[in-house]
């Protein structure tokens, strides 16, 4: 039985729209990721300097691992926020991708198994140690853009990586190979300038991304903002937005593709800013409960809102609703 033709299968039956699959080796890319931190471009994210050593060898992922499957899922869609509702990045309209994808991995591991009994699996989306858009590329599935954002030539960069560590032995694909060329948009179209060159390679400053102030840090105020959030509340996709890899072509059809995945489509229904800007502990849970913009905790919430409202001219509440204002 040939375990490519199964995984291909299997994984397409999941909804991945791309597979590949690459070698455990030394991530090649770790020593920029060090100069990144020692330059505090991780800003808020210290995780990413606690957590360098585990990247280091995949073995502290999976001990025996010795291939890496790589799956990518699309999740593009429209997005047209209401006047007055949040903005989120695309990825957070529907269900936690993390779950989703995760449940995703560990059937395609389950189904490798039944034909493979003594193969271990391991799925990652996001939370392990593991360097995921060079495995990625590695395996085929896209090659760095200059926003940093891993880009196939035929579907553009709105998709999400998942990973599948095994103890199978899986011949690798080729790397993915392409180029921005003299293409600026993204750089040009960053609102903070964000994207940066960092000892010859195109890197994202944490510290000035949008998406970063209104995920991870947690200490800006409202004030700084409102001069820097450019109206999104959780995440960005202006640089993505912008990129000519994610725009229609008669000849590129899999491009800007809305995804299949219906659990991405089934969006949740936000309340108005004015709402948020006055969340209390209990809102928030009920309002973010399995999605991935529960990465960002109500007082960064608040926070954000807050700052969108100044943004759009309108003054913001000061206090949380008490709980007998909620419904008046």
């Amino acid at each position: 039985m040939d375990i490519r033709q199964e995984l291909a299968r299997f994984a397409n039956e999941l909804g991945f729209e791309l597979v590949g699959v690459c070698r455990p080796e030394p991530m090649a890319g770790l020593s920029h990721v060090r100069l990144w931190v020692q330059e505090g471009w991780h800003g808020d994210m210290a995780f990413m300097e606690s957590s360098l050593e585990l990247r280091e060898d995949l073995e502290n992922v999976l001990p025996g691992v010795r291939s890496v499957i790589a799956v990518g899922l699309n999740y593009y869609q429209e997005l047209e926020p209401e006047p007055g509702t949040p903005k989120l990045a695309r990825y957070a309209l529907g269900r936690d991708y993390h779950k989703l994808m995760r449940s995703k991995l560990r059937k395609l591991g389950r189904d490798l198994s039944e034909n493979f009994p003594s193969v271990r699996f391991r799925p990652c989306v996001d939370s392990a140690p593991t360097l995921d858009r060079e495995l990625a590329q590695r395996a085929g599935l896209g090659w760095f853009g200059k926003n940093t954002c891993l880009i196939n030539s035929q579907r553009g960069s709105w998709f999400l990586i998942g990973l599948l560590l095994t103890t199978a032995d899986i011949d690798p694909d080729p790397p993915a190979i392409g180029s921005c060329g003299t293409c600026r948009a993204c750089i040009d179209a960053c609102p903070t300038g964000a994207i940066k060159m960092l000892n010859g390679r195109w890197s994202v400053d944490s510290r000035v991304c949008i998406s970063a102030l209104t995920i991870e840090n947690k200490t800006a105020t409202v004030d700084a903002l409102v001069a820097t959030t450019d109206g999104w509340t959780f995440g960005c996709d202006i640089c993505q937005e912008v990129c000519p890899f994610n725009q229609p072509r008669e000849s590129q059809p899999l491009r800007a593709q809305v995804t299949r995945e219906q659990d991405f489509l089934d969006r949740r229904v936000w309340p108005t800013l004015v709402r948020i800007a006055q969340w209390t502990e209990s809102d928030w849970d009920t309002a973010t409960e399995g999605s991935a913009a529960r990465r960002a905790k109500v007082e960064q919430w608040r926070r954000n809102a807050r700052a969108n409202l100044r943004q759009a001219g309108i003054t913001e509440p000061c206090e949380p609703l008490l709980p007998e204002e909620r419904d008046s």
